[in-house]
């Protein structure tokens, strides 16, 4: 009896082993792909950096004066002005319908279209 749970005592010290053995392996691929997703994250990063520098020198308010200038023919761009912003009293704001207007409107369209 005493060789038999040596025998299985072996089996699962064995077992466990193999199951430790793979798992320290998924676990050095799973961090290995970490470290390269990290990689990948920091040149994106890095990338969004130059493209923000870009994106400021091409926006720099004297640059675009002057392409402004260079196009004013044809594009006849001028500064915005307070003189050109209005109240929210004086917008045109569409009326809402009556409530019976598009019931009866609802009715209408589905007489239109079950008739051929």
């Amino acid at each position: 009896m005493r060789s038999l749970t040596y025998l299985a005592v072996t089996l699962l010290v064995m077992g466990l082993a193999f199951w430790a053995y793979r798992e320290n392996y998924r676990t050095q691929a799973a961090i290995s792909s970490m470290a390269q997703v990290q990689r990948e994250i920091g040149g994106l990063r890095e990338d969004l950096g130059v493209l923000r520098a870009e994106w400021a020198y091409l926006n720099r308010p004297e640059r675009l004066a002057e392409l402004v200038d260079l196009n004013f023919e044809r594009l006849q761009l001028v500064p915005v002005e307070s003189t050109q912003f209005v109240g929210l009293e004086h917008v045109d704001y569409p009326k809402p319908r009556p409530a019976e207007a598009i019931d009866d409107a609802g009715d209408d369209a589905d007489l239109q279209e079950e008739q051929p």
